[in-house]
């Protein structure tokens, strides 16, 4: 939805795309309405653009390239930066850094991981949050949440392990044929050869412990070999350098993954969930 604080508060990159756009527009002595209906979108869309009320959609960007673009690649460029600017401000730096990882050791307690979603599953998921947030903005976040996929098949690769507790596969998302997508695509991704998917079964602690009792964390190898650990509590963020407590975190998460099913005997599990879904 195009509102007025958005001017106020638009990154970089939306403000760039917005000043490239007014100016190619010009250029060619175009109104806003002429090249709305050159890329498929109404004046009012582009003046929103250009004012950074609204920031480009991705399909907005691609259009802009093909009218105004002059084979340069600006606003195809200028994609994954807007779609940055698109991002809950706590989260931003780590999404970048998300990008750039060597490995990601990642343990999930809730909801299935973000990188692991299905758009289904995160927009009822984003969609039923709180504070509850206008349609536009589920979409805007659903599309970023969406382009982090392509870690999947970057190059070079990158290596991704998740344990997820069993009650996240238990607990219904959206509906039964969304959790019955959602477990399906679980399941894909921990055929790829650079996942490795595990479960820790809700039964775990009747050996008396329960390493993953202390809550989610993502563990990050950047490609400088630097361990990190990744925490978001609450929608807020945390961002561990400590050599000493990257280790404590680091072993507790070599014992969650130690308590997990095997990832045949995950794979299993996960297959027989979504056959179960109606």
């Amino acid at each position: 939805m195009a509102r007025a604080e958005n001017k106020e508060t638009a990154g970089p990159a939306t403000r760039l795309v917005a000043r490239v756009a007014r100016d190619c527009r010009l250029r060619r002595q175009w109104t806003q309405d002429q090249l709305g209906a050159e890329i498929g979108f109404s004046g009012a869309a582009v003046s929103a653009m250009e004012t950074c009320a609204q920031p480009a959609s991705d399909e907005m960007l691609v259009a802009l390239e093909r009218v105004l673009g002059e084979g340069m690649g600006v606003f195809e460029q200028a994609r994954e930066f807007v779609r940055l600017d698109k991002l809950p401000a706590q989260f931003k730096d780590y999404a970048l850094l998300e990008q750039r990882v060597l490995a990601l050791h990642l343990y999930a307690t809730l909801v299935v991981h973000g990188l692991f979603q299905t758009e289904a599953y995160a927009r009822a998921l984003i969609g039923g949050g709180y504070p509850p947030l206008s349609e536009q903005r589920v979409e805007e976040l659903v599309e970023v949440r969406m382009s982090r996929k392509a870690l999947f098949d970057r190059e070079p690769v990158a290596l991704i392990e998740l344990v997820l507790d069993e009650s996240v596969l238990r607990r219904p998302i959206g509906s039964g044929e969304i959790m019955r997508e959602q477990l399906q695509h679980l399941a894909e991704c921990a055929k790829r050869r650079n996942v490795t998917l595990q479960v820790l079964p809700l039964d775990c602690g009747l050996a008396g412990e329960c390493a993953g009792a202390h809550g989610e964390l993502n563990l990050v190898e950047t490609p400088e070999h630097d361990h990190l650990i990744y925490l978001e509590p609450q929608d807020e963020s945390l961002l561990i350098k400590d050599p000493g407590k990257v280790s404590t975190y680091a072993q507790r998460y070599a014992k969650i993954r130690a308590q997990a099913l095997g990832p045949r005997e995950s794979l299993g599990l996960i297959e027989r969930l979504a056959g179960d879904q109606q």
